[in-house]
């Protein structure tokens, strides 16, 4: 049976697709049948045929070095850079959470473990016509725990402290945190990490540089993270 994690950034642009793609690619480098899952993803650009190209997706399939199909890999791809519930409505294609948890179900049998991205931070709205549809929504659906992707830099005791704490009211399992743009011997950066452990409680599972080609984890200890599905 497959086994899944859903990987929630504190806010945008905190380089949440960067960090999946590096547990999908160690999952892959070790022989595991690793894949990449997204609802609904904004922002996308168009091939010269004028087709959408999921462009989270493609990073993580390139940099994991995954032959999972990019069609498998994200049902909603909006061309407008904006939260999905709006990219969505003026794009004319509602999300639908039957057609996000098919399209889950579809990875998880022919992959061993499925990472799968959040939109944006945790209060992400996905849908807000007829029904109403939030990220949070969609990690219970699909019944999985979470891992929080922060920056280390300034502002990140704030929204990482908030972001653990709505969680935890929600009921949503957070294993723990990995932490982007890190820089070692940097005071301000070992502090941010320290204050969140103090005031969350939540573990520190990575600590990721700029433009570091793999994360350090143990293959065991990053396997543990996933839960059956």
């Amino acid at each position: 049976m497959a086994k899944g994690i859903f990987v929630v950034g504190s806010g945008t642009d905190v380089g949440k697709t960067y960090v999946t793609a590096l547990l999908v690619k160690k999952l892959a480098s070790e022989g595991k049948r690793a894949g990449y899952y997204k609802a609904a993803m904004s922002g996308n650009v168009r091939d010269v045929s004028g087709a959408l190209i999921p462009g989270d997706a493609k990073f993580v399939k390139d940099m994991a070095g995954i032959d999972q199909p990019l069609a498998e890999m994200c049902p909603y791809i909006y061309e407008n850079a904006y939260s999905p519930h709006l990219a969505s409505r003026i794009e004319g294609e509602l999300v639908k959470m039957s057609v996000v948890k098919d399209g889950f179900t579809k990875v998880t049998e022919s992959c061993e473990f499925v990472t799968v991205e959040g939109s944006g931070g945790i209060l992400c709205p996905i849908r807000m016509d007829g029904e109403e549809i939030m990220l949070e929504d969609i990690i219970g659906e699909l019944g999985l725990s979470t891992i929080l992707v922060a920056d280390a830099g300034l502002g990140t005791i704030n929204a990482v402290v908030l972001t653990v704490h709505y969680m935890r009211d929600k009921g949503i399992p957070v294993k723990g945190i990995i932490y982007n743009n890190y820089e070692p011997g940097n005071v301000m950066h070992e502090d941010n990490i320290a204050m969140c452990e103090k005031m969350t409680q939540v573990e520190t599972l990575a600590k990721v540089k700029k433009n570091d080609t793999e994360i350090a984890m143990e293959l065991s200890c990053l396997e543990q993270l996933y839960e059956e599905v």
